[in-house]
């Protein structure tokens, strides 16, 4: 039987980023989902001001996104920047996904400086990848531009800003080992 910290360290070890074209076309339960969600609820948060917000994204919904994303990204980029492959992977990225989460920040600059409502998002993020790794739910979290103009697509309120899209899916690719320098060379001791 594996103690907490063993089966801990596991997970944070294994857990990996799993890219969209890695998706099987497999529902992710409700319960599942939730279950996820929860996770990052558990993040920790300076004077609890709990500043993760979240838009489930599924089904005909997804379609929705990546057209949005299509045509944002048609309004945002040059016509000698624009790439059709860019362009495509809109639609394919969000069909491939069962699941899509909009992380969203609700900042409080009357409690906190913003860089720590964005530290605790991204805790909470980390807690739905390692949660997500523990359900043998792939997960990647992405940040493209142009969730700088989703705030209608997501019905975001003034004081609201989206960070990113976590996408989710089952999947069948094999473990892979962690490509990480040793800890040792990013570490100094001060004990004196």
């Amino acid at each position: 039987m594996s103690t907490p910290i063993e089966i801990l360290t596991k997970i944070i070890q294994e857990r990996r980023s799993i890219f969209p074209a890695s998706y099987i076309q497999k529902e992710i339960p409700t319960a599942v989902i939730e279950q996820i969600l929860t996770s990052a609820n558990y993040a920790p948060t300076h004077k609890l001001t709990q500043p993760w917000r979240f838009v489930v994204i599924r089904k005909e919904a997804k379609t929705r996104l990546g057209q949005t994303l299509g045509q944002l990204y048609t309004e945002h980029v040059s016509a000698e920047k624009f790439m059709q492959k860019k362009f495509d992977s809109f639609t394919q990225k969000t069909a491939q996904a069962d699941c899509i989460l909009a992380v969203n920040i609700q900042f409080h600059p009357d409690k906190v400086p913003n860089w720590e409502e964005i530290a605790a998002v991204a805790c909470a993020v980390q807690n739905m990848a390692l949660t997500a790794e523990a359900l043998n739910v792939g997960a990647y979290w992405s940040s493209p531009p142009l969730i700088d103009h989703l705030d209608d697509f997501l019905g975001l309120a003034e004081n609201e800003k989206c960070f990113g899209l976590f996408y989710m899916g089952y999947h069948n690719d094999e473990p892979r080992p962690a490509n990480r320098t040793p800890i040792a060379d990013k570490v100094k001791w001060l004990e004196y």
